[in-house]
């Protein structure tokens, strides 16, 4: 009769483990899919920008001869970030043409030229809609990368997260500096 409840006890036991198992390995994959939707919002309103970014370029570039590296640099990133192939990377790409891009806008402060010109003064609005709906999305975004960093850190989850390829992600940021422009918060 003991042998039976042993058996018994070890057999609930071994289920305790393996649906706890389960359940947090399903909790990862929410997390992880989570972050890629949301990341995947993101990327649509990224892709809009970074389409916008060669006009403003041509524009900018009739008054800022002086400015070429610059504008260089900010085409350069908007290549790496269209060719970025998984979330990570865009990511990183992402967050460096956020600075860039905000430059290239404070910089045409010194141009009157440029403020003054029908396309410039558009494309900056068309611009700053895009920000603003990044602004929202980002959010959302970076909650979900931050519930997943902690999920993949939690005991006993951090058991399953490293042997399975978890590994902590990165938040898509934007300074309190790059958000202001001209007054107009980002």
């Amino acid at each position: 009769m003991n042998h039976i409840i042993l058996i018994i006890v070890l057999a609930l036991i071994l289920v305790y483990i393996v649906s706890s198992g389960v359940k947090i390995y399903n909790r990862l994959v929410m997390l992880n899919q989570n972050i890629d939707k949301n990341f995947a919002n993101i990327d649509v309103l990224l892709k809009q920008r970074a389409d916008e970014i060669p006009e403003l370029v041509k524009i900018v570039k009739k008054y800022m001869e002086y400015e070429e590296g610059l504008l260089t640099k900010v085409t350069e990133l908007r290549t790496r970030y269209l060719n970025a192939t998984n979330n990570d990377n865009k990511v990183k790409a992402a967050n460096e043409l956020n600075k860039a891009f905000a430059h290239i806008l404070a910089v045409s402060e010194n141009y009157p030229d440029v403020k003054a010109n029908a396309s410039f003064l558009s494309l900056q609005q068309r611009i700053s809609e895009l920000e603003n709906h990044l602004a929202d999305r980002r959010e959302l975004y970076n909650d979900s990368v931050n519930l997943y960093n902690i999920g993949i850190k939690e005991f006993p989850a951090l058991l399953l997260a490293k042997p399975m390829g978890y590994g902590k992600k990165e938040l898509l940021q934007i300074s309190e500096k790059e958000k202001q422009y001209d007054g107009v918060q980002f």
